[in-house]
């Protein structure tokens, strides 16, 4: 599956709760091992901690018996569990557009547009792209967070996937995990890079902002890959690849790297303006309120079929008419040269 979309699958009407019932026989092999252990291994699907979850609730019992789950197995035993998906995303329902690039009964990938916030929370309780995707298919109610396993900032435009199903939501998790999945972005920084490279610095919260991230020796591990796209008099669009995905990465990155993000409210600095810059030029950068950074491209394995999905996002038109200012500028720069 590559870059194609399918049509939309009809969203589903469920409000209550989820259940079914699945059945499967310790192997023999498995005796004397903890009850949580092998029933991992017998539903992969399921995270260990749902898993332990519905143990304790019962839900998962050894030849008819409720057990702990340290409890150890003999083989041969007949395991029923019972999987209920509850309510886990309250929020409501909101009739907002969604530009779907793919969709299948797994999945939604989709390109959210700058301005759009993924998750309600304080000062946004409504009109985020959860209240969207409820509305869409009312069923995601039973997944966390609506299905959404990675989120883009408010201000970032671009690619995004979202389980439909609790299979899927912890198959792209695990993915996410293990780095699997490729995450590739278009920034546009401040200064002339001269070539690309590797920024790996821990990242956690600022010390004293607790709005912001910041790099720390004590950080969580934290690696972007960089490579020019196109350079400027005194700017350079850059193509980055996510290996981790910390909050604010790429902007944190730029910005510890002395090449800031454009726009960027929170790490971008004053605004710098190139010597000789066009009244049109000047307007563009002053104009841009949002950090220039767009989620281009997005490639994971199909949570069912393991066949690699890649989706990419055009790149919106406030970034395109940035770019083209740029170049405008480049262009009179090297004929006023001549």
């Amino acid at each position: 599956m590559t870059d194609s979309a399918k049509p939309p699958i009809a969203p589903s009407t469920a409000d209550t709760p989820q259940s079914r019932l699945l059945q499967a026989t310790v192997p023999d092999a498995a005796a004397g091992r903890r009850f949580d252990a092998v029933l991992a291994e017998l539903f992969p699907d399921y995270s260990r901690s749902r898993l332990s979850a519905w143990i304790k609730s019962g839900d998962a019992r050894l030849d008819g018996r409720e057990v702990r789950p340290r409890d150890p197995v003999r083989g041969g035993e007949m395991v029923a569990l019972t999987v209920v998906l509850d309510v886990q995303t309250r929020s409501e329902a909101e009739d907002i557009a969604l530009d779907v690039l793919y969709e299948d009964e797994h999945v939604i990938v989709l390109d959210k547009p700058a301005g759009l916030v993924v998750h309600p929370g304080a000062g946004n309780p409504t009109g985020t792209l959860v209240n969207a995707l409820l509305h869409r298919d009312p069923s995601l109610n039973a997944l966390p967070r609506a299905g959404i396993v990675h989120r883009l900032d408010k201000d970032t435009s671009g690619v995004m996937v979202v389980a439909r199903t609790l299979p899927a939501h912890t198959a792209l998790v695990a993915q996410l995990s293990s780095r699997e999945v490729h995450r590739q972005y278009l920034a546009v920084v401040v200064g002339a890079l001269v070539s690309g490279g590797t920024a790996k610095a821990a990242i956690d919260r600022h010390p004293r902002d607790r709005i912001r991230m910041a790099v720390r020796d004590d950080g969580r591990d934290a690696v972007t890959h960089y490579r020019l796209r196109e350079r400027f008099r005194a700017h350079t669009l850059l193509e980055c690849r996510l290996e981790t995905g910390r909050t604010h990465q790429i902007r944190v990155h730029m910005a510890h790297l002395k090449h800031p993000i454009i726009g960027d409210p929170l790490y971008g600095g004053p605004l710098k303006l190139p010597k000789g810059a066009s009244e049109e030029l000047i307007a563009a950068l002053r104009g841009f309120r949002r950090q220039a950074l767009h989620a281009e491209t997005l490639e994971f394995a199909h949570p069912l079929s393991g066949e690699p999905v890649r989706c990419s996002a055009p790149v919106p038109a406030d970034m395109q008419a940035l770019v083209g200012a740029l170049q405008d500028d480049s262009r009179a720069a090297a004929d006023a040269a001549r």
